[in-house]
């Protein structure tokens, strides 16, 4: 019983001697606020202050770079400018890229021929005509549109690219290839012209004659070809027939079944 009674006792103080662990957490002590950060003479919160230390500074991030273009100089304007103002005084059409004059009503001298509001253009989008050539605007717009998506693309890698075109005819009052009793051709009524050749930057000319068949201009040639159907309504070119070996004859008339290519 005396051995009971001294290990109870002997328990008990052990458990006091034990220091009592608690799974809270327990707070940590309070930091003293950092002195806010006066800008004038007003104050900004910690929060900024903390942000704007953790910034980098202007200064390490270089010289300033602007995204602004550069003025254009004086010489440049006045040569834009002047530009602009001999394509505005020689614009037909409605157009500024189709260069040329104002011709007006050109009667027929026989029934059937004569354009109502001729114009003779002497260059479509910056690429000359060899002659002046009278049309109405429906086929200089024409002209304009193959220029641009066909001519120009075609003839990039030949010769430094298209310089001018061989215009061989255009507005002639005449019947069909000069038959007698023929219709009127187009180009008696102002929707036609007749290119024969292809003069290139570097001095050098690609004809229709000898070109369509040449190893260096025959895919160009013949895509210009191909590419003239839709701008016009007609197409003719060396496989067409004989009278054409030698030309391309484009006219803006237009038929119930669609363009007619040749």
């Amino acid at each position: 019983m005396r051995w009971v009674l001294l290990v109870l006792l002997l328990a008990g103080s052990a458990s006091a001697t034990v220091v009592e662990r608690s799974k809270r957490p327990v707070d940590r002590p309070e930091r003293a606020a950092p002195a806010p950060v006066l800008q004038g003479s007003g104050a900004i919160s910690t929060g900024a202050a903390r942000a704007e230390a953790r910034a980098p500074s202007l200064q390490s991030l270089g010289p300033a770079v602007s995204l602004r273009p550069k003025m254009r100089t004086r010489a440049l304007r006045r040569a834009i400018r002047r530009h602009q103002k001999l394509r505005a005084e020689g614009a037909i059409c409605g157009d500024p890229a189709i260069q040329g004059q104002v011709v007006g009503r050109m009667p027929g001298r026989i029934p059937g021929c004569g354009v109502a509001e001729a114009v003779r253009v002497r260059a479509v989008s910056d690429i000359a005509l060899s002659q002046q050539a009278v049309m109405d605007c429906g086929t200089a717009r024409a002209l304009k549109t193959w220029v641009d998506r066909s001519v120009k693309p075609a003839l990039r890698d030949i010769g430094g690219g298209v310089q001018s075109l061989k215009v061989a005819a255009h507005y002639v009052c005449r019947t069909r290839n000069h038959k007698k009793g023929a219709r009127i051709s187009e180009h008696g009524k102002g929707r036609a012209i007749d290119i024969s050749g292809f003069r290139l930057r570097d001095g050098s000319t690609i004809t229709v004659l000898t070109g369509w068949t040449a190893r260096g201009t025959a895919q160009a040639l013949r895509r210009m070809h191909r590419d003239a159907c839709g701008p016009f309504g007609t197409v003719l070119g060396p496989d067409a027939d004989s009278f054409h070996r030698d030309h391309f004859h484009f006219d803006t008339a237009r038929y119930r079944s669609g363009t007619y290519c040749r």
